[in-house]
This record gives C-alpha cells, structure tokens and sequence, in this order.
C-alpha cells in the first residue's frame, strides 16, 4: 500500500466575479468564502487556483506536486503526460454571466490561448431558467460583427431551457453563457482561456466595462456548431441489489456517471484512470486498506488511479453522487 496514495479532500479556490451569488457557501455550508462566491474551484491544478490536500499523510501539498511525484499512478493510463487534465467546479451565477467561447484543439494555437471544453450538471436552476447554448442557424463571422457593433450579441443567441440533475455539454467553440438562477458543477479540461463577446453592458466594481476579446474570440468560433442540447441521465443498469448506476455524458475528455446507493458498493481502481466523486444528496463514505475516508455533501474528493479495492457506502440511507474519468 503506497500510503500517498489514497482518496484526497482538498480545500477549495473561491473566486468573487461580479455575477456570484451566495448558494455556495448556503448550500454547502462552506465558510471564509468571498462575498459573492462566484465560484469553487473543487479539483485544479491551474496555477490561477490550485488545489492544496487538506486530508491525510500528504495534506498541504498540491495537485500538481502529486501528479509530478506519481504521474500515472495517480492519473490512470489514459492521461497523457504527467499534468491533471480536468477543471472542476462549482458556478453559482446570481445574475448571467458573459456571452463568451472559448477555443479547441483546432484554434488555439490561432488564438494563442488553451482548448476548453466542458459541461455543466445542473444543481439547482429558477423555475423557467435558461442557458445561452449556441448561435442561431445560419449566423456567420459578417453577421457577428455587425451583431457586435450594433449591441445585438443576445440577438444571435439560442435559449435552452434547464432543469435540476440534467446536463449540457459545450464544446470548444461554441458560443454560450450561464444564465441568472442556475447553480452548476462544471467539468472542464485544464484551462482558464475564455474571451468574451459581451458582458449584457454591465460595469465591473470599478465602474468601467469589462475587456471584450473579440478579434480571438471570432477566431475561436466554430459557426457550423449546433446547439447545445439538454442531456437527461439514463440506466446503466443496476449495481447491486439496489444501486443504480446512470450515464450523464460521455465525451473525449471526460466522462460522468450518476450512482445511487443504498447500499454497499464495491470498487476497483485498475489504473486507468482517476475518479472524482461528488455527493449531490447524503454522503458518501469510501473504504479501502483500513481508512475511511468521508465525503460530505457538496464536496469532491479524488481517488486515484491505483487506488485498488475500495468500498462505497451511504453514510445515511441514500447516497446519490457524481463520478467524473477521464
């Protein structure tokens, strides 16, 4: 048993944008959060918010520094190189964020920035609560602009309604933004590249209005892209006699599953990849070579790629959480 090796907690990295709200520290009974907590950077190891164990015999070191020390035991196969590929975190958008893209592997080095593609798990959502998901059919870099100069961006946007335990993925180049009322967990690749289109003519706490970054971001554009659809979980099939196992989304970068358990589960990590869990409702406890490891609602905790033998269980009667792999 490597004992660095075992499921890590880590202290979060809050960021107070302008459009945050106050769910975050609310719901999940977080404290010494800004105010507004716009979001939480759950698992990162982007230098604008790394992640720091606070559990365990390696409390204090960062994400990065473990992934330098123990690479694919850590990561899983599937990861290329030894840095940790995803972004996690929580969005609490009290009022919408900016119209903005950002690039994919095909235009990011034309852009000069990093590819970022994600998707957002719905948490909470208003009653008739919307995201901006995509460009309307037949707009094209001419229309853009004009759309641009004129202050018309919410003109060429598609609406796609929202619900609580649904999902949408959006991929490098697709125009959108997160809409008042929505509080999501957001999966993305290892990036902080975005550039904004418009910002609903709003003033940061300065007053002035914030940087727009239009000449990159009609380069990071891919006008051929669709809307972004809303994706409903489905059965995987069961687990145990009374777990349920469901696909939320499958993609090239990352994969999430929604388990539900009543019960004990048992686990294998073989070495293909990492795990990130996260209780949307009750607790989880893992067990794995004599420790116990308790996961509170709301938080995330990374197991890692040779783990080996574990077991899952509701701390209370249900436990229902998120897995993310890669």
């Amino acid at each position: 048993m490597n004992s660095e090796l075992y499921p890590y907690l880590f202290t979060p990295v809050y960021k107070d944008y302008i459009w945050g709200g106050e769910r975050i520290p609310q719901l999940f009974r977080r404290s010494e959060t800004p105010h507004p907590c716009a979001e939480s950077w759950e698992v990162s190891s982007h230098p604008d918010g790394m992640s720091v164990v606070e559990n365990g015999a390696v409390a204090g070191q960062t994400l990065a520094a473990l992934c330098a020390t123990h690479g694919k035991a850590l990561l899983g196969r599937h990861v290329e190189g030894d840095t940790f590929p995803l972004l996690v975190k929580l969005i609490d958008a009290k009022q919408r964020l900016s119209v903005q893209v950002h690039p994919n592997e095909n235009n990011a080095t034309l852009c000069g920035g990093d590819p970022k593609t994600e998707m957002w798990y719905f948490l909470d959502a208003r009653e008739g609560g919307i995201v901006c998901a995509g460009l309307k059919k037949g707009i094209g870099p001419r229309i853009f602009r004009d759309a641009v100069r004129e202050k018309a961006v919410p003109t060429l946007l598609t609406a796609v309604d929202v619900e609580p335990g649904k999902a949408i993925y959006i991929p490098g180049g697709l125009v959108h933004a997160i809409c008042e009322g929505n509080l999501v967990l957001e999966v993305q690749q290892n990036s902080n590249t975005t550039y904004r289109v418009y910002d609903w003519d709003r003033v940061g706490a300065d007053g002035k209005a914030r940087e727009l970054h239009l000449d990159k971001a009609e380069k990071a554009i891919e006008w051929k892209l669709g809307t972004a659809e809303l994706l409903t979980p489905y059965s995987m099939g069961k687990l145990g006699t009374n777990n349920l196992r469901e696909r939320v989304l499958r993609s090239d970068f990352f994969c999430m599953e929604r388990w539900t358990l009543e019960e004990s589960e048992p686990g294998f990590a073989d070495g293909s990849s990492f795990r990130i869990v996260f209780p949307v409702k009750g607790a989880l406890r893992i067990q794995e070579e004599g420790r116990v490891t308790e996961v509170p609602f709301g938080r995330s905790c990374l197991l890692p790629a040779t783990l080996g033998a574990y077991t899952l269980d509701p701390v209370d009667r249900t436990c229902v959480f998120l897995s993310i792999e890669v």
